[in-house]
């Protein structure tokens, strides 16, 4: 059959994953209609004029972790249509006794900036960093974007080899236990476990759960990290677009899907609120969330008793994003520039937060539904590293602090306490960096889950990740690529590798449906096994 209407695959969805899919599945040579029920696209890479013209805010993901290096990344050829900038400084932590934490991609310069609060931790990081940089390159990243093995055989693989086995147990370890086995001073364990949150995981289970993901190891690596998209996130979702239409995909926004079209137990396309059906010949892919996929548009009595009650159990980040969004005068300049004038080029900063009994107790409070009383936030300041993304002279910055979805059970609580968590969140500001002051704040805009949930219907209750990190929804045990409906797949942040940017699930998804469409494809696919087994 072939008509306007009729399609070799329907992706759901145009964010990252979305994107990324439809562009390998394109220029393998199928027919491929990408849906998107926005104007835009891009997802949670938004980068948007909120506060004063010329002043560019990302909104959602900020901090991208070692994109340039990924295979989609390459396959895909973006380097010729964007930039990323790699920071010479990833962390800083400044101080109310006026020292700052800063970590460098160098390891003698970070080693050198640990020893000056002890020479015991920076002795230590120095032998832990050897270790996590070969993890990180050849275990690490090569699962990242490789359909997991199962526990079984991947424990039997890993446990072949000296570094093998000794990720093994890492990943068994308890961080918070790990850091304090292993340092000593309470300025640099609660960079690291802040360093760790921000990587993608829910900060209090982080601290006191192991990771079959491995995800401790990133708290000692230094060589890979977090780079920035220059002129603002949204240029990766603009550079996949123009990859996927110059690869002859096809795009329609403001399309919703009202239900995915079930025949003799296969998926073969979707309708449209209008009654418009689109045919799939090959596949129906969702790039969304779990809960729009299966109870929405496909229907839990069309599931068998295991996947309803998996659907029915997922489940979600226990705390949400607020988001305060700066037009400045001047970047913030912090007092610990006396101490180490670095400070103010990091990419990433905490701040607020300089013990680990002060981070236990916001996330008590988030857990109990309740606005912590003291604001500690992650914050940035963007044009200081990218002067595209403020006009000349200007800058931009954010903080991030988390609190929960529906604050003492109501999810519109949050306009009561905006004002004011926005006034506490710039007056502990100015606490470490003087200059943030009202005169030097052009404009302001806070963006929170009431607003992003609305945006973005994926991220539900305002889970940034749709759905928990948890073990049990990591690794072999995340959602699946393939359904039990077939020519039906999952290819979003519900699979691995899960949350936050990082591509992994359009691209694995587009080496399991050329598998199973008998498609050669035109890249070389991650092969976990073949990595795990050159392992010495």
């Amino acid at each position: 059959m072939t008509s306007a209407n009729s399609y070799d695959g329907i992706i759901i969805g145009a964010g990252q994953h979305g994107l990324i899919l439809g562009s390998y599945l394109a220029k393998a040579g199928l027919k491929i209609l990408l849906l998107e029920r926005r104007l835009t696209y891009g997802g949670g890479l938004s980068t948007e004029e909120r506060t004063l013209p010329g002043f560019y805010h990302n909104l959602h993901s900020i901090n991208h972790f070692s994109i340039s290096t990924t295979p989609w990344f390459k396959d895909l050829g973006l380097s010729a249509k964007m930039r990323y900038i790699v920071p010479r400084y990833e962390f800083a932590q400044p101080h109310s006794d006026g020292s700052a934490l800063v970590f460098s991609r160098d390891l003698d310069e970070t080693a050198a900036n640990i020893g000056r609060f002890s020479a015991n931790d920076a002795k230590t990081f120095r032998e832990w960093n050897i270790k996590a940089e070969e993890m990180t390159k050849n275990i690490f990243l090569k699962e990242r974007f490789a359909p997991p093995l199962s526990e079984t055989e991947r424990a039997e693989m890993l446990g072949k080899s000296v570094l093998g086995s000794e990720f093994l147990e890492l990943t068994k370890k308890q961080p918070l236990d790990a850091v304090n086995e292993l340092f000593e001073n309470e300025y640099v364990k609660v960079l690291f476990l802040f360093k760790l949150s921000l990587f993608g995981t829910v900060l209090h289970e982080a601290l006191n759960t192991g990771s079959p993901v491995g995800s401790l190891i990133r708290a000692f690596d230094l060589a890979t990290g977090y780079e920035l998209a220059e002129g603002g996130s949204w240029n990766l979702a603009r550079s996949l677009m123009e990859t996927f239409i110059a690869n002859g995909g096809e795009f329609r926004n403001q399309t919703q899907v009202e239900r995915v079209i079930v025949e003799g137990n296969r998926a073969t396309g979707v309708e449209l609120p209008d009654g418009t059906v689109l045919k799939a010949r090959q596949f129906v892919a969702s790039t969304i969330d779990v809960y729009q996929t299966f109870e929405k548009m496909v229907g839990r009595e069309q599931l068998p008793a295991a996947v309803q009650q998996k659907v029915a159990q997922h489940k979600f980040t226990p705390w949400t994003l607020f988001g305060l969004h700066l037009a400045l005068d001047e970047a913030p300049k912090y007092r610990s520039g006396a101490f180490d004038p670095n400070v103010d080029s990091a990419l990433k900063y905490n701040v607020g937060s300089e013990t680990i009994a002060s981070l236990l107790e916001a996330h008590d409070q988030v857990e109990q539904k309740l606005v912590p009383t003291k604001a500690q936030f992650g914050a940035g300041a963007l044009s200081v590293l990218d002067p595209r993304q403020a006009p000349p002279g200007k800058h931009t910055a954010y903080a991030w602090q988390v609190v929960p979805y529906d604050i003492e059970g109501n999810p519109d609580a949050i306009d009561g306490v905006r004002d004011g968590l926005a006034d506490a969140i710039l007056s502990k500001w100015r606490e470490y960096a003087p200059n943030m002051t009202p005169d030097n704040v052009l404009g302001s805009y806070t963006y929170t889950a009431k607003e992003y949930t609305q945006e973005l219907t994926n991220m539900r209750y305002g889970d940034i990740f749709m759905g928990a990190l948890t073990s049990d929804q990591v690794m072999y045990n995340h959602f699946g690529y393939r359904t039990s409906i077939d020519g039906l797949y999952m290819a979003g942040s519900p699979c691995h590798p899960n949350g936050a940017i990082t591509g992994g699930a359009g691209y694995i998804g587009a080496g399991v449906i050329a598998s199973d469409l008998g498609i050669d494809p035109w890249w070389t696919p991650m092969d976990a096994r073949a990595e795990l087994e050159g392992l010495a």
